[in-house]
């Protein structure tokens, strides 16, 4: 099938958190937990353009601190256990909590690399002459 007869998502939130492909939201957007699959398996999407970094640890763990701190001060404040009580629970809610947020965060920001067409920065050498132009014919 031609790329043409797909519709690309208009929810990449969505088709991202369910690990689906943005072009035609049927295919797999992982081969593992985390690992991108290389392509998609339906339409042949190239999932090499998506770079999607730190981005959904940052966010996972940004989501994840506020609730992990208040649970952690409540149980200090209410029951004042020793250190190991937070060891063995704020610690494994707080990573549990994180390694469920990663995928659907993941996928989310792939999606959204390809719904804004994201790439790579670059320098437009011709806009910054217009607009230099323009400032120089405004001063005369």
């Amino acid at each position: 099938m031609q790329a043409s007869t797909y519709k690309p998502t208009e929810n990449p939130m969505l088709t991202g958190s369910l690990g689906r492909c943005p072009r035609c939201q049927k295919g797999h957007l992982f081969r593992g937990f985390l690992t991108l699959a290389p392509r998609c398996e339906v339409c042949g999407l190239d999932y090499s353009f998506a770079d999607p970094a730190d981005g959904p640890a940052f966010f996972a763990m940004t989501i994840v601190a506020v609730p992990a701190l208040g649970f952690a001060l409540w149980l200090q404040l209410t029951y004042e256990p020793p250190i190991w009580v937070h060891l063995l629970t704020t610690l494994p809610l707080t990573l549990a909590a994180c390694l469920l947020l990663l995928r659907p965060l993941k996928g989310w920001l792939v999606c959204s690399q390809y719904f804004h067409k994201a790439a790579e920065g670059s320098i437009d050498y011709e806009w910054h002459a217009r607009a230099k132009r323009d400032r120089d014919v405004g001063k005369s």
